[in-house]
């Protein structure tokens, strides 16, 4: 939620009788009547602003309200930055699928949690398949060893109906891929004297 100057009440904006003041200096004032409160902040060159409204009676700071608003916004927008969106893959399987299959998805879930997303596998049982859901836990738990270096286990197996779902989360201590070769530097070139000429060993 974006931070404006109408989310508060400054000044003659504040109609209580009294109110809980914090000083320029953060200091506690303590409760006095608000007629006070406002010369302190008008002696001061600042602002009273009613900074919790809910308590009894409202807490108030004396403050520059435009450096303050200025403050909340920018903590705002670095908090935004802050929070990564992951990205979600998904995988899924057939109970004791081939190796080969199962090869391909996981050589995916791999490349995914590299880049770092996070990779749900799911296990989708048919008919009564779902009876042996063991098969698919064991399963699951082969492909978090497998993908151990580059994955955790953020979410243990769990069923979903007729799926079984396990979710993968990148590995902080995962091996940063590696980098793409270079271009090969070009190989000297060769002496016009066409090829070299053995020595022929001499014996005494």
């Amino acid at each position: 939620m974006t931070v404006s100057a109408s989310d508060y009440r400054i000044n003659e904006q504040i109609n209580v009788r009294e109110v809980r003041v914090i000083g320029p200096n953060n200091e506690n004032v303590g409760v006095i009547p608000t007629f006070e409160a406002l010369r302190m902040a008008r002696d001061a060159g600042k602002d009273l602003v009613e900074v919790s409204p809910n308590t009894s009676p409202p807490v108030c700071r004396i403050l520059d309200f435009g450096k303050f608003l200025y403050e909340k916004t920018k903590k705002e927008k670095e908090a935004k930055k802050a929070q990564k969106v992951i990205e979600v893959k998904e995988i899924q399987i057939r109970p004791k699928s081939n190796e080969f299959h199962t090869g391909l998805k996981v050589r995916d879930a791999r490349r995914w949690l590299e880049e770092g997303k996070k990779v749900r596998v799911r296990v989708k049982f048919r008919g009564r398949e779902i009876t042996h859901s063991d098969l698919g836990i064991e399963d699951l738990r082969e492909i978090a060893q497998g993908l151990a270096d580059v994955a955790i286990v953020e979410q243990q197996p769990m069923m979903e109906g007729r799926t079984m779902l396990m979710l993968l989360a990148p590995n902080p201590k995962r091996p940063k891929p590696a980098a793409a070769p270079g271009p090969k530097k070009e190989k000297a070139v060769e002496a016009q004297s066409g090829p070299p000429v053995e020595a022929e060993a001499t014996t005494e």
